[in-house]
């Protein structure tokens, strides 16, 4: 039977509820009980005064826009304060009913401005969140996944300009200079000049500049310029983040695109350490003597892949000169040895061959192309960090950790760009990015929490049901 609905509906008054009206199963309902907000307050206190000014707007609420914004990824805040002016979900989330109005798309921006900017008010709220992600013993801190992905700027890559830079000195540096002075020693070798001294200081053909071009956007000056592989070439922000291996976040880092991981891991590295860190999973980008070292002294296991000798086809490859440890030297496949020489300046210690032996040698054209027919293979002073992480990879069990890489890190970074509008940002500056990689990660744990809670029971509709039969057992 044909029914034909009248329009007189709409115009209607009712009286109801906005409790009644969001369902029980609701994502914001559950993320709702999941934790309490009123912890903002204690944050913002500072920034607000007690007894001057006008009524601000509830500092919660204020936050508490965001937090929809990256939760389901809408792309703007204009656009966020439209979908809550007739999302009935939305507006009983902030605590608004169906006449209040909502807030101007600019108030959290001038809000800001004027009082979060250059604050660490956001990594706060993130890390209270984890805090109660922790109270539930849902975190397993002793294996950690690290990695980076990188995040599209708001800048025009058309408005470019060339910037003539000092290179920044590596977090290493030092150490590495104290082991680098300390291994001429032991080898009767004379401590390297200054760099202002020597005008060959690596002991290359040519001079080390201590200067760089880059290119820098005229829009955003925050970022870096970013190309890898078949990636389209911008401006872009790198995030570093770390997971445990349930999908957790446990802390994340902001960088401008151009830097490579291994040069900003330790900003992250300071953030994830912890006294139950057992082992660290990361890609090859990580894989570098420095960090090696570093995660092996602080007795964690580092994992690291397989990674391909960048050695020309038709050569030998490094693994084919054997190491004597005894008589610190090299043997080659002909059996020959590449003696100990010097150790420059960037930490490597430099085993060179008899140019007039190696002259009549079989395999010469698989060694060296030198035309003085001397084979060089170079040797990090911190080489046996890098043997330790290869002897790791070898362990039982190591692969299969490996792989969860793609369950867990990899597929957070998948999750944050395709559902909560992490692919690019709308924001100018590093802190801005901040802010928004700190809600963004803080809302994806904020909804593997809630439900997290509604499957043991502690929150939902089936918790009430839960704690009339067992009133003494739930904390609710």
């Amino acid at each position: 039977m044909l029914t034909r609905k009248k329009d007189k509906k709409r115009t209607q008054i009712q009286l109801l509820s906005m409790d009644n009206m969001v369902p029980q199963d609701h994502l914001l309902r559950l993320v709702d009980q999941a934790i309490n907000f009123d912890f903002i307050y204690e944050l913002v206190e500072d920034k607000y005064s007690m007894d001057k000014g006008r009524p601000s707007v509830d500092p919660v609420m204020l936050i508490k826009i965001p937090l929809i914004q990256y939760m389901f990824g809408i792309t703007s805040m204009r656009k966020t304060i439209t979908e809550i002016q007739v999302n009935v979900a939305y507006r009983w989330f902030l605590g608004l009913d169906m006449n209040d109005p909502v807030p101007h798309f600019s108030t959290f921006g001038k809000n800001y401005t004027r009082r979060f900017k250059e604050t660490d008010l956001f990594e706060q709220i993130f890390a209270k969140i984890l805090e109660e992600c922790f109270g539930c013993d849902l975190v397993d801190p002793t294996v950690l996944f690290v990695d980076a992905t990188h995040v599209k700027a708001r800048a025009n890559k058309r408005k470019v300009i060339k910037q003539v830079v000092e290179k920044e000195v590596s977090f290493y540096s030092d150490a590495l200079e104290n082991e680098i002075r300390k291994d001429r020693e032991d080898h009767g070798r004379k401590p390297l000049k200054n760099n202002d001294d020597d005008p060959n200081p690596t002991g290359g053909t040519t001079p080390e500049p201590q200067t760089k071009t880059i290119k820098a956007s005229q829009t955003d000056p925050d970022s870096g310029w970013f190309h890898k592989g078949d990636h389209q070439e911008v401006f872009a922000y790198g995030i570093q983040t770390a997971c445990d291996a349930n999908g957790w976040i446990l802390g994340y880092s902001v960088h401008p695109g151009n830097h490579h991981d291994s040069r900003t891991f330790p900003t992250l590295y300071e953030k994830i350490k912890n006294p139950r860190l057992k082992k660290l999973v990361a890609d090859a980008g990580y894989k570098i003597p420095a960090i090696a070292k570093m995660l092996i002294d602080d007795s964690i296991l580092p994992i690291f892949p397989y990674k391909r000798p960048m050695t020309k086809k038709g050569f030998f490859r490094k693994s084919d000169y054997a190491y004597d440890e005894y008589n610190d030297c090299y043997l080659c496949p002909n059996y020959q040895i590449l003696s100990y020489r010097t150790t420059n300046r960037v930490g490597y210690r430099e085993y060179k061959s008899n140019g007039k032996i190696c002259q009549a040698c079989a395999y010469l054209t698989q060694c060296t192309l030198s035309k003085s027919h001397v084979k060089l293979v170079i040797r990090h002073v911190w080489e046996d960090y890098m043997e330790q992480c290869e002897d790791i990879r070898h362990t039982l069990g190591v692969k299969e950790i490996y792989a969860r890489r793609k369950e867990t890190i990899e597929r957070i970074f998948g999750t944050a760009k395709e559902y909560h509008g992490m692919r690019y940002t709308q924001y100018i500056g590093k802190a801005r990015m901040q802010m928004q990689v700190g809600l963004t990660f803080a809302c994806l744990n904020l909804k593997k929490l809630a439900k997290m809670k509604q499957r043991m029971g502690l929150i939902g509709p089936f918790s009430l049901r839960l704690f009339w039969f067992f009133p003494i057992k739930l904390n609710i």
